[in-house]
């Protein structure tokens, strides 16, 4: 089955050497890159079945300019909440994809071990399951996968696991020890799943690999970039000294405004995203630990 892949960072490509076990797999991106299968954007917009792995907080402005509905199948393999709307992806691509079209990838995924076929247990999520199953046949052997219909569960999920990473690297970096960590990441948890109640979600979404799973992954090891922010912060650097240095997109921080946006015209309580954003606006990482021991 020929599949486009649009977005040729790690997570891109990692997704491209995946699919391509079963698949003729395309590949392409806003700059040239030296890859097997490279086309143009105008090239890979004509097939039927794509796999869009553009950030967050750059697909709305990427859609604008490039994306014409001519019946494609989307699978959309990013993750996070833009940050100057607060809109989840779904709400962003409601605007050019029919419900029926369009599929969400969550679940724990390190695109290094992807790419050296390291075994690993994803979700595909849709109201069109069908469409689902589809998706689900083109990935290789050792990806397994599941189905859910809970878009915006996963959504929440992954998005928000992003942020609980940050404070978890947050707490490495301020040697609060494992203690420390298995409490915030269990709080995180439990924080992702009551915000996740305000939009209807599924509380076994939280529990499976969407939530659960990916939070694991992303906050404890410093493969997550979104980890890596965390030790930033905890070192006293300031968010775009990190974001220079990481030289990658780290999704985590676009979402910790978002959620705090939301969280304000909602009126919902969030002490752990509600700390990472303060911390990425300035305050002293010790101050915040101290305020969310006394909440």
């Amino acid at each position: 089955m020929p599949i486009g892949v649009i977005g040729a960072g790690k997570w891109g490509t990692a997704l491209a050497f995946a699919l391509s076990e079963k698949n003729d797999v395309y590949i392409a991106s806003r700059t040239p890159r030296e890859l097997k299968n490279f086309i143009s954007i105008e090239e890979i917009l004509k097939l039927e079945y794509l796999v869009i792995t553009i950030p967050a907080q750059q697909i709305s402005g990427w859609l604008k300019e490039h994306f014409m509905f001519n019946g494609q199948k989307v699978l959309v393999a990013s993750k996070g909440i833009e940050a100057a709307t607060g809109k989840f992806l779904n709400e962003i691509y409601d605007e050019y994809i029919p419900e029926e079209n369009i599929c969400f990838l969550s679940g724990p995924s390190f695109a290094a071990e992807v790419m050296h076929s390291l075994p690993t247990a994803l979700v595909i999520n849709s109201k069109n399951e069908e469409l689902s199953a589809e998706f689900a046949s083109f990935f290789p052997s050792f990806i397994k996968t599941y189905m859910s219909t809970d878009v915006m569960g996963a959504e929440i999920s992954g998005a928000y696991k992003n942020v609980i990473a940050i404070a978890a690297g947050i707490c490495e970096g301020l040697k609060l020890g494992k203690n420390a960590a298995a409490s915030l990441i269990a709080r995180g948890l439990v924080e992702m799943q009551r915000f996740g109640r305000n939009y209807g979600t599924k509380d076994e979404s939280f529990i499976g690999l969407s939530g659960a799973g990916d939070l694991f992954l992303t906050a404890s090891s410093t493969m997550s970039r979104n980890f890596r922010v965390g030790l930033g912060l905890a070192d006293g650097k300031s968010k775009e000294t990190i974001v220079k240095e990481l030289g990658e997109v780290a999704e985590g921080i676009g979402t910790a405004y978002a959620l705090h946006m939301i969280a304000e015209e909602k009126k919902i309580y969030l002490p752990i995203a509600t700390e990472v954003y303060k911390i990425l606006e300035g305050k002293d990482p010790k101050e915040s630990l101290k305020d969310l021991l006394t909440q």
